[in-house]
Formats: structure tokens, C-alpha cells, sequence
């Protein structure tokens, strides 16, 4: 990584020819942020503390019972805070209180500063304005103005659009290539004569020396100013394909009378695409952070009317409240993470985790999660919301409904208020039914009726029954070792003997270890441990427990019941429907009653059981038993606890997809069903999606870690003792090209998996035109778009990404030589906002593609897959892969959403930001040594090893930090207008400390002895000219000869003072 040009920060412009110094800067002045990179600048755009910046809202408040001023940002933690608490209470107040804005003079105590537009309180006043924040302000201002002085037309000479450069706007892909744009560059000074020495791009000017997107020409015979003679550069857009483009074009001129050098800047941008795609696109609203102020708790609630459907289940056990315990909420509601999950070890946890503590441990986890998705849910809380009233319902329209977001079902419940009443008392509306805008509530009759202009603060209230449901399993009194804690003492005396069998499904006859899984898992004795069938991507997992099901049946038991569950009501659809052989009379589908009927298979309706007004409901006790098999969600499974079937019922309770579910949901049907004869089979992959765990808290206490997860570790499923008794891992992969499956198989799976496809499908695209490398089904579409979100909405999207995606689609439906229908194509964008902008693309022309998240695609397949992976935003010495990648720097959706596709394989993002992930950049390596990388160049040797620790964000903080101590030695002779100062790069690109030094590093420079010195040294020689190389710079006609006696800054304090000054030592002096 190169340094910065020194010129071109102090001046705005850089001069020489030769120079080899990067130029292409970009700054934030309602932040006082310098960016080296477009991407970055744009990323620091959409952070929170630029929106925050220019809001308008007020950054700082006043807590009006501690008397403190603080940031708006940290106010709801404060409110959680003992301290705020105690005082509240100490007051007699209420500790939910708003906070007053502090706007005009600041409050007593504080002093505002100019600079950084902050309040500083005042014992802490003479720190800030030494401090890194405020002296990279300062920094920044001067080179503010410099940046806009090199923009600004001088010395009589004008260059047209000065305002806000030369923007290109959107151009159509016809006229890429060619569109062109003029820039007129004049005199204004009679007699004057100028001549343009120079036009050069900034982008090239750079030891990267990368191409510029534009072209610059003229038609003028010589480059000479006179008055009334104008020189036209025309400005030619190069790049022909989809993406955002940006340059500086610097003008070097020369006065010839006066022999004067100078130059001016004018700032290029471009975007190749449809203009009409982008209108549609656009952001609806610029992006500003929903608010998160507190949410009272609502302590006057009249309860509202239940919908029939929850009476449809006649349970005779009851659940248990299980509330979040107060000590539990005291600790989780405020603290870091870390200090969280420590203080929870110490007082609430068990010290181990043990079948005794097992429920204990389970539950405080639970409660942890709880917390966090009621806190969740406050983002979709309506404060404006009106109710239409039709007969007993009313009807409120809910923002992303149609898309889950809020997820709202019959029977959830959900509060309003009016507005304008201060009787703090709300009225609970249960949900008789959700619609596709709107859902259906009733209230207690006493709900007054609403006037037309009645407008209401509705609030979503977290649906508890799957908590208190995995609540009621954990404090059951069954404890066994063997399903808990297996060991190599619980496996079967022996190994059974071989057993043949005749397959239903007969493919399975010539796959070994699918045979193997199923003899083993329907010859386990009662009382096995768990059985794990370990399915990666496209080996036939389901297939095979189906068809153990079968085989189970099949030996005439009449004592076998089977309890078949799975994460999602797809999952378990997919099961049900792969059994309805079996006929109405031996299996049954239950659902919970708040299901929709139109969202179930027709298929299943058979198999199902409903009450006389349509909810979903099952037959009596002693019909249920006769069943064979019954198949239900994982948390739906306690509705056998419920209604009164006896534990030890089922011989044999399945999970499939069992990596997907939470230990405690798993245990809804193992502790509730199982006795000490019961088999439980899981099935699963945990190298692909786990549970989805919300709260950081839950998952650093592993929470996220599946029961199957946590069983693959013990001793008793290792390969050397399990293999074939309680674990087989299946092999053969069915869906994949061997290119699409190469790279997973070597980084997930020990390359164990066979490639077994049908070779029509999956070559179905070897020889395509679309392919970059004929034989090479995996493209790369590197592109560098701009990340943007829109009003409340913290969700990411890439409208350049979104176009290119269109194209793809467009070009897969029309290509004659492999005909494809929508329903092969699947598109996969780990943000929400992508997912919606993409939908809408191909509303038009390709409404039945699915395009979803990672998690959608969980357990499908498509012929061809189209990833797109949103993400552009670089920040430089700011790299943070958790923020920068956000979900697609994750081993497990990378595992899940390039294995989806059998014959080709489609990416499409930005390089540069991927590369940050070693996972990525391995992966991105493989498709580039075998040629399927198109788009814009790789920017690393992809023949470089790829560091599996990673590391590569930390390598560019800390050669941000090397470059700008270089950058500080060679600036030490330079004067900034008055001005002086190293450009703090990583500062300028966000609050990134420096490294921290011991004392004894602590240094400052002396330029009569040329080199560094301790300040112990330093105050130990008579006569020094002191330079501290963090502090203000001095140039060398101002230097000044000082002595401990005449230095100022000496003087007041001493050596303290210098030795207070940090530097980072390594490196050149």
C-alpha cells in the first residue's frame, strides 16, 4: 500500500511527473474524515456516524436526574445503567425519563468546542485539545482547505463546473464507451498568457498506477491561455460496463510572464447502467437511524379477545410462565458483552455444564435470547398507526408483513395506545387473522371506537409459547447420561451383524454408506446413544432417514412408533411428503393451528386433522396413538406432551436437518417423549446453517452450537470408535458439477465428497458462451458498486450489483442453447434490502425466480445459482470484517450458498472487500487460476498461500499506521498555509487508535543530534531544536533554537511533556 502524496495533501494537486505517491483523496467535512479510496469514502457515507453528522438532530443530551451530559448514542445504555437506577430511585422518580437536548450555550461545566462541535466537559478540557480526535480535526480543517483551494479557479484562470465537478450522471451501456463531456478552461486576465503544462488523472499517479475509467482530449492545436482563447478538454467515459466510476483530473498551469506553477482539480463520476433501473432503485428516503429511545413497561394492559384457533389443541398439561427472572434482566440489560456473559458465569450459571445443571444452564440461555428478540422487536413499533374498524375486527396495516418483517400469526398479540393520552393504559389485540398488508384484531369490549383521524402507538408483543414450550421440556425429570452426555460405556455390546435388505428406493442399493446408515439406524437396540447421520450438501440425508422409516416399519413391530421432527415446517413438509406411501391410516402431519391452510402442500391435506371452522387441530388421544408415524416442527412436537401421550410411546424419534434447531427446541420432543428404550437419530450438517441466535450474549455462551454440533465432538462419534454404530457420514454428492463442488468439499469436508451428478445436468453450461472459461462452470463478475440504504432501514443493497444480476437473468432466459425456466434459477443476497431491490428488477420479467437469503436456500438446490454479495464499502485502516462483510464472512452460509447450484455458479461482488475473508480469498483465488474471473482486475497475487488466521484487515490498519509515520518524516519541512501536521490517515477513516507504546517508547525527535530521544534524554542536553513527530510539525524557517529555559511548552511541563508524545518506533528514522 502506498503513502499518500505529501503534495497533494498540502496543496491539493501534485506537480511532478515522476512522483510515485498515491493522489486520489476524497474528504468528509461535516465529519473531518480523508479517505484514500471511493469505496471507502462511500462507506463512510452510510456509517452511522456520518448520518449522525448530518441529521440535525442533537448529538449530545442532558440526563435529567444524573445532571450529565453524554452522547445521544449512548443514552438507552445509560437508562439500563445501576447508577442511573439508584439515583432515580433515590429521587423518588420514574428511571424512564426522556432526555433533554442540549442546544444555544453549554450547560455548566462543559465548554463547546469549535473544532470538533462536541461538548468537552470541563476537567476534561485542557485533555481534548490535545487529544488524537481534535487534533485530527484541526488537521483535517487545513486540509480541507487546501483540497478546496486546489478545486478553486486562481490567478484568472476558470475551469467550467466548479461547483460539483464533471458528473456523467447515469449513462445508458449503449453509449458507454463513448459518452463524453466537456470541460472549458479559460483566461480572464487581459495580457495574461498561461500555458497548460500538464493533465494528468489521479488515479495514475499512484505506485498502483491503475487505469483510469476516463480519457481526457482536446482539439486545441496548442495548450496556450490567452484572453478571449479558450482551451476545450473533452472528458471521454471509457469503462463499457455496469458499475460506479470516479477520478480527479488535475490541470497543471504555468504563468509565463511570472514564471508561477499552479493547478486546479475538477472531480469526475460516472455510472454505466439504465437510468430507468436506477429511478426504480433509487433509495425511497435517505438513510437515517430509526431512533432507540426506551420502551416503558406496560403495566395497564386490557386483555383482548383469543381467535378460536387456540383453543383447536385440548391440552391437559399446562405450560409453565418461566418468566425472565428480575437478576437475570438486571444483568443482561446493560454492560458490554464480555462483562455480560462473565457476570452471568459468576452468579447464575452452572460452574459445569452436567445432565444435573443441564436445565438450569438451558434456561438462563433461553432467557438471554428472550431479552434480546424483545428488544428486537421495538424496531417495527408503530408510532402513528390508524385502525379501521369492520364489525368485531379491527384492521391495522403493518409494514413488511408480506415480507416477515415483522413475522406476525394468528393469536400473537399486539398493544396499542391512542396518542395524546397520558393514562398510560393500553389495549391488547389478538390477531384472529393476517392478510397481506394488514392483520385482524379484536379487543375487550371496552375498547372505545376510534375516530376517522385516531391515530395509535402500536406496540408487537413477543409470542412466548416456543420459549415456554422448550422452557417445559427443560424442566422435565428425565436425565440420561446416554442422550446427554454419550459416552463409549452406552454404545451396544458388539457390533451387529450384517443384515441384508431390500431398498424401497432402489438408487440407494449401489450407495455403501447410505446402506450402512440405514442397517445401522433401524438395528440399533433400545437404548442406544443418539445415532448421527452426517449429510453435507446434496448426498441424500432425507432420502435416507425416509427410507429407514420404511425399513423400520417394515420389520412389523408392533410396538414401533416413530416421532419424525425437523426446524421449519418445510423441512418436515419434505419428510411428510417422501412418506405419504405409507397412507392416511399410519401417518400423520400435525400443524399448529395458527398455520395457514392455502401455505400447506395439497398433498398433505390428507394427513392432516382440522376443527369444524378450518384451524388445524388432531384427532383424539387414542387415534393418535394408532398412528405409525407422526411428523411435526421440532417446536410443535410438545403438543404429544400436551394432549396426554404417554412418554415412551415413540420407539424412535427423528430430527432432521438437527444443525439448523437449538439444543432446547431439539429437547421439546427428547426430554417430553423419550424413556429409557427410545432411539433418537439426528440428522443434519453442521458445517452449513446453524440455529439463528439473536442475542450476542446467547451465542458467546454457545447457544448457536446444535445438539448435533455439540454430540460430534464427544469421543464416542470420532471416526475410530463410532463409524458405523452411531455416526456415518454420507458421501456422494448428487447435485453438483465437481468444479462447483471442488472448493467446498477441500475446505468443509476433507475432500471425502464423490461427485455423482447426472451428467446431462450437471454439464449442462460446459462450452456456454457465458462462461469466461468454456470448461469452467463458476463465474466471478468483480464489480466495485456503492453500498446505500434507505429511510430506517439498516439493511445493505448494491444497485450496480442489482443490475449486473438482471443481466445475468436476461441472458440465462435467453439462451437457446440451454433452456432454463424460472424455477431453475435461484438467486441468493445475504441482505434483506437486496433481496427486495432484486424481486423488484425482475418483477417484470421474471417473477417466478426465487430470490431470498442465505437461510431460504437452506436444503434446495437450483440449476444455476447467482450469489450476490452486496458488501463495497472499504474502509481504509478500518477494515472490521464482522461490520464490513456482515453475514457474508460466515464459513457456514459461504458452505450453504455455493453448494445450491448443480450446473453453474454465478458471483457477483466486489474483490477487493471479499478478499478480506481468507475463506473468500481462497475462493476467489480457485476461480481465478481456472480463468473464471471476469470484470474488474484482481488487485492481489492469487498465487500468494492465503493466510488461513487472516490477518489481511489488520495488515492494512498497520500499514496505514507505517505509511503515516513515513508520511510524518517527510512532511516535517512542509508548511500547510500556516498550518502543519501529519495527515492522521487512519484517523481520517475512523476512530482507529494508534498502537500503544510503554513509557519507555514514548519519544520525540531532536534535529541536532538527528535522531530520536527519550524525553529523559532530552532534558538531559543543554541545546536541542525539538520536533515531537506526533504534535505540530515545525518547518524550517520557522524552527527556533530551544533550550529547557526558553521552550514554552518545556517549561510548563517539563519532561512529562515529551515523554507524553507517542511515536511508532519501528521502522526507518
Amino acid at each position: 500500500m502506498s503513502t499518500v502524496c505529501p503534495d497533494t495533501l498540502s496543496k491539493g494537486f501534485c506537480s511532478r511527473g515522476d512522483c510515485t505517491f498515491r493522489h486520489d483523496v476524497f474528504t468528509c467535512e461535516p465529519c473531518g474524515g480523508i479517505f484514500t479510496s471511493q469505496n471507502a469514502y462511500n462507506g463512510h457515507l452510510q456509517g452511522r456516524r456520518h448520518l449522525n453528522k448530518v441529521s440535525g438532530s442533537a448529538l449530545y443530551v442532558e440526563c435529567p436526574i444524573c445532571h450529565i451530559v453524554l452522547s445521544q448514542t449512548k443514552w438507552v445504555k445509560h437508562t439500563h445503567a445501576k447508577s442511573h437506577k439508584n439515583k432515580a430511585q433515590a429521587q423518588g422518580v420514574d428511571p424512564r425519563v426522556e432526555p433533554v437536548e442540549i442546544s444555544g450555550a453549554a450547560p455548566s461545566g462543559t465548554q463547546f468546542c469549535n473544532i470538533c462541535r462536541c461538548i468537552v466537559p470541563q476537567h476534561y478540557w485542557a485533555s481534548h485539545i490535545i487529544g488524537r480526535n481534535h487534533r485530527r480535526t484541526e488537521q483535517f480543517l487545513a486540509y480541507k482547505a487546501v483540497y478546496d483551494d486546489a478545486a478553486k479557479d486562481k490567478h484568472g484562470i476558470t475551469v467550467s463546473h466548479l461547483e460539483e465537478g464533471l458528473d456523467f450522471g447515469v449513462v445508458e451501456v449503449a453509449d458507454a464507451g463513448q459518452a463524453q463531456q466537456e470541460l472549458i478552461v479559460e483566461i480572464t486576465v487581459p495580457r495574461a498568457r498561461v500555458r497548460i503544462t500538464s493533465i494528468k488523472w489521479s488515479s495514475q499517479s499512484s505506485i498502483r498506477h491503475r487505469a483510469s475509467p476516463f480519457e481526457v482530449s482536446t482539439t486545441a492545436p496548442e495548450l496556450i491561455l490567452t484572453f478571449g482563447r479558450r482551451v476545450v478538454l473533452i472528458v471521454t467515459l471509457q469503462e463499457k460496463t455496469l458499475g460506479y466510476y470516479e477520478d480527479r483530473l488535475e490541470i497543471s498551469l504555468e504563468d509565463v510572464s511570472l514564471n508561477q506553477r499552479f493547478t486546479i482539480v475538477r472531480s469526475m463520476k460516472a455510472r454505466v447502467g439504465s437510468k430507468a433501473d436506477h429511478e426504480l432503485l433509487k433509495p425511497i428516503a435517505p438513510y437515517k437511524p430509526r431512533p432507540r429511545g426506551i420502551r416503558p413497561q406496560e403495566k395497564d394492559v386490557v386483555e383482548g379477545i383469543a381467535p378460536p384457533a387456540l383453543d383447536a389443541v385440548k391440552y391437559v398439561v399446562t405450560l409453565p410462565r418461566a418468566e425472565i427472572p428480575k437478576q437475570v434482566t438486571s444483568i443482561i440489560s446493560t454492560g458490554a458483552v464480555g462483562k455480560v456473559v462473565d457476570q452471568l458465569k459468576r452468579t447464575v450459571l452452572p460452574p459445569a455444564l452436567t445432565s444435573e445443571s443441564y436445565g438450569r444452564f438451558f434456561k438462563t440461555l433461553l432467557w438471554v435470547e428472550e431479552h434480546r428478540m424483545e428488544s428486537d422487536l421495538e424496531t417495527y413499533d408503530i408510532p402513528n398507526a390508524t385502525l379501521r374498524n369492520h364489525g368485531p375486527y379491527y384492521y391495522l396495516a403493518v409494514p413488511g408483513l408480506a415480507e416477515k418483517r415483522p413475522s406476525v400469526l394468528v393469536g400473537d398479540r399486539i398493544l396499542v395506545q391512542r396518542l395524546g393520552v397520558d393514562t398510560g393504559k393500553w389495549f391488547e389485540g389478538h390477531v384472529h387473522f393476517v392478510r397481506q398488508m394488514e392483520v385482524g384484531l379484536r379487543f375487550h369490549g371496552s375498547f372505545p371506537a376510534p375516530g376517522p383521524n385516531q391515530q395509535f402507538h402500536v406496540r408487537f408483543k413477543l409470542n412466548r409459547i416456543p420459549v415456554r414450550r422448550q422452557h417445559q421440556a427443560l424442566d422435565t425429570v428425565f436425565i440420561s447420561e446416554r442422550i446427554l452426555f454419550p459416552t463409549e460405556a452406552h454404545l451396544p455390546a458388539g457390533i451387529p451383524a450384517a443384515r441384508r435388505i431390500a431398498p424401497f428406493d432402489r438408487l440407494i442399493a449401489t450407495n455403501i454408506n447410505q446402506m450402512k446408515a440405514i442397517v445401522a439406524m433401524m438395528t440399533l437396540p433400545p437404548g442406544s446413544p443418539p445415532f448421527l447421520l452426517f449429510g453435507p450438501p446434496g448426498t441424500g440425508k432425507t432420502v435416507t432417514i425416509v427410507e429407514t422409516i420404511k425399513q423400520i416399519l417394515n420389520l412389523k413391530d408392533p410396538n414401533a412408533h416413530i416421532l419424525v421432527c425437523a426446524p421449519s415446517n418445510s423441512a418436515a413438509d419434505l419428510v411428510a411428503s417422501k412418506l405419504t406411501s405409507l397412507g392416511t391410516e399410519q401417518l400423520f402431519r400435525f400443524y399448529a393451528p395458527s398455520r395457514p391452510k392455502d401455505t400447506v402442500p395439497d398433498g398433505l391435506l390428507p394427513f392432516t386433522c382440522a376443527t369444524r371452522d378450518g384451524h388445524f387441530s388432531h384427532p383424539p388421544v387414542p387415534t393418535l396413538r394408532r398412528y405409525k408415524v407422526m411428523v411435526t416442527t421440532c417446536v410443535s412436537a410438545s403438543f404429544a406432551f400436551g394432549v396426554g401421550i404417554p412418554r415412551g410411546h415413540f420407539t424412535h424419534i427423528f430430527v432432521d436437518e438437527a444443525g439448523q434447531a437449538t439444543e432446547p427446541e431439539v429437547m421439546i420432543a427428547v426430554k417430553t417423549m423419550a424413556d429409557l428404550k427410545t432411539n433418537v437419530i439426528l440428522s443434519g450438517d453442521p458445517k452449513q446453517l446453524g440455529p439463528i441466535i439473536r442475542s450476542a450474549v446467547a451465542r458467546k455462551l454457545e447457544l448457536d452450537t446444535s445438539y448435533m454440533e455439540r454430540l460430534l465432538e464427544r469421543p464416542i462419534y470420532q471416526p475410530a470408535v463410532g463409524n458405523g454404530r452411531v455416526v456415518v457420514k454420507l458421501t456422494k454428492n448428487y447435485r453438483s458439477h465437481p468444479a462447483i463442488l471442488r472448493y467446498p468439499n477441500e475446505r468443509f469436508y476433507n475432500s471425502d465428497l464423490e461427485p455423482c451428478g447426472d451428467p446431462k445436468m450437471i454439464n449442462a453450461y460446459i462450452g456456454n458462451s457465458l462462461l469466461v472459461s468454456k470448461k469452467f462452470p463458476i463465474i466471478f463478475h468483480a464489480m466495485a458498486g456503492q453500498d446505500a440504504r434507505e429511510a430506517s432501514s439498516p439493511s445493505f443493497f448494491n444497485i450496480e450489483e442489482v443490475l449486473q444480476v438482471k443481466a445475468y437473468v436476461e441472458a440465462l432466459r435467453a439462451d437457446r442453447t440451454c433452456r432454463i425456466t424460472d424455477a431453475d434459477i435461484g438467486i441468493i443476497a445475504p441482505y434483506h434490502a437486496q433481496v427486495q431491490k432484486i424481486r423488484k428488477i425482475l418483477r417484470p420479467f421474471a417473477d417466478g425466480v426465487k430470490v431470498g437469503s442465505v437461510e431460504e436456500f437452506q436444503g434446495q438446490e437450483r440449476r444455476v445459482i447467482i450469489i450476490s454479495t452486496v458488501r463495497s464499502s472499504q474502509e481504509f485502516v478500518e477494515y472490521d470484517l464482522k461490520h464490513t462483510l456482515g453475514f457474508v464472512a460466515n464459513p457456514r452460509r459461504f458452505n450453504v450458498a455455493v453448494t445450491r447450484a448443480k450446473a453453474l455458479l454465478i458471483v457477483v461482488g466486489d474483490p477487493t472487500v471479499l478478499s478480506l475473508d481468507p475463506l473468500w480469498r481462497s475462493f476467489l483465488n480457485y476461480i481465478h487460476r481456472n480463468k473464471g474471473w471476469t470484470g474488474v482486475p484482481i488487485s492481489w497475487d492469487p498465487a500468494e498461500p492465503v493466510r488461513d488466521d487472516g490477518g489481511y484487515d489488520a495488515e492494512i490498519r498497520a500499514r496505514g499506521v507505517a505509511d503515516m509515520n513515513d508520511f510524518a518524516e517527510r512532511m516535517q519541512g512542509l508548511t500547510l498555509q500556516g498550518v502543519t501536521g501529519e495527515v492522521d490517515e487512519a484517523d481520517a477513516n475512523g476512530d482507529r487508535p494508534w498502537r500503544e507504546l510503554d513509557p519507555c517508547c514514548r519519544e520525540v525527535y531532536c534535529c541536532c543530534f538527528d535522531l530520536y530521544m527519550t524525553g529523559d534524554a532530552i532534558s538531559g542536553s543543554s541545546t536541542h531544536d525539538l520536533i515531537p513527530p506526533t504534535s505540530t510539525l515545525i518547518s524550517p524557517p520557522d524552527r527556533q533554537m530551544h533550550t529547557r529555559t526558553t521552550c514554552s511548552n518545556y517549561k510548563q511541563q517539563g519532561p512529562a511533556m515529551l515523554r507524553a508524545v507517542p511515536v511508532n518506533v519501528d521502522g526507518p528514522r
